[in-house]
């Protein structure tokens, strides 16, 4: 029996988010706890559908999308600093660890492929962290239900989800998306290796006038003192306005790392380039969308995507369908 297809189209009322008074945009980039335990479910699941496919052609059930970065702490100074207490990252969720493939049943070591994906996920983020020191992974990674096993079985879901897109971008968005990744680039580091990869970009326009505030983690062994510091925040926001003023009609304005107090001594400097060593802890769904920014002037889910089984979850499938479709 064919499948019926429900498409509706209609024109949406009201102003465009570029021609509204106030937008706001938010990007939480490469190296900021959210984006980070984001990248970890998501390099779980990676390594265990490429585990599935090669040993039995097929994706089998699993959802890891429950994880828990919690902070450590550390000791950074100017010249280099400790990590005094590893990052933990803790992940919960179902994957099939048993499976009989051609009539022999064979054990999945899923423990063993969680750890090693996480870990070289952040080997390959985060340029100035010592994996084996500062990073411990745990996972508590259970059995699914016979029940949601069989579905999979048959490619069928087992739940209900929204998907939302948008496009194309405003100008707000587009500028707070290009800044992130432009700090983040690898030409960006060879010139400034004193910027770590955990940058957070927020974004408020008013009008014609775009102010943007940079949460920029710097890395302290490529930073001798306080003077090299400031002179570093001052070229980088230099370039940034020489680099995002050429491209836009808006009134740049761009603030670096606001809360630093150069009088109390007061900076935000990091040993590994992230606030994940000691600032601040992060949460699966708390970070971008699949739109790689927070735009909370538009409908969006609240679903989140990373770790989520990309053959049959309809909380991911949809939400990057309806992104695509946008787009």
């Amino acid at each position: 029996m064919p499948v019926k297809r429900f498409i509706h189209t209609e024109e949406l009322d009201g102003k465009p988010v570029s021609l509204q008074e106030v937008e706001i945009v938010e990007r939480k980039g490469l190296g900021h706890p959210d984006t980070l335990i984001d990248g970890a479910c998501e390099s779980m699941s990676l390594a265990l559908c490429d585990y599935y496919e090669q040993n039995f052609g097929r994706i089998l059930h699993h959802n890891v999308d429950k994880g828990l970065l919690v902070g450590g702490e550390s000791a950074p100074k100017f010249g280099g600093g400790k990590v005094i207490k590893p990052i933990t990252i803790l992940v919960a969720g179902r994957a099939v660890s048993e499976y009989t493939h051609r009539g022999v049943k064979q054990t999945i070591p899923v423990g063993e492929i969680a750890d090693n994906a996480v870990r070289s996920f952040l080997k390959g983020t985060i340029r100035n962290i010592n994996i084996d020191k500062d990073v411990e992974v745990q996972f508590r990674i259970r059995n699914p239900s016979s029940d949601l096993s069989y579905l999979s079985e048959r490619g069928i879901a087992n739940d209900t989800s929204i998907g939302v897109g948008f496009a194309p971008f405003s100008e707000t968005e587009r500028i707070t998306l290009e800044i992130e990744r432009f700090l983040n680039l690898d030409g960006t580091k060879k010139i400034f290796p004193e910027i770590g990869e955990d940058i957070k970009v927020m974004a408020l326009r008013r009008g014609r006038d775009l102010d943007v505030t940079v949460a920029m983690a710097m890395v302290d062994k490529y930073i001798p003192d306080k003077s090299h510091y400031i002179s570093v925040i001052q070229q980088v926001h230099e370039k940034l306005l020489d680099v995002f003023s050429k491209g836009t009609s808006l009134n740049l304005s761009i603030k670096i790392n606001n809360a630093d107090n150069y009088e109390n001594n007061s900076f935000y400097l990091t040993v590994t380039g992230t606030s994940a060593e000691c600032g601040d802890d992060g949460n699966t769904g708390r970070g971008n969308r699949v739109t790689g920014l927070i735009s909370p002037m538009r409908m969006y889910s609240m679903e989140a995507t990373a770790g989520k089984n990309p053959t049959i979850h309809t909380g991911k499938i949809y939400n990057a369908l309806a992104q695509f479709s946008a787009e």
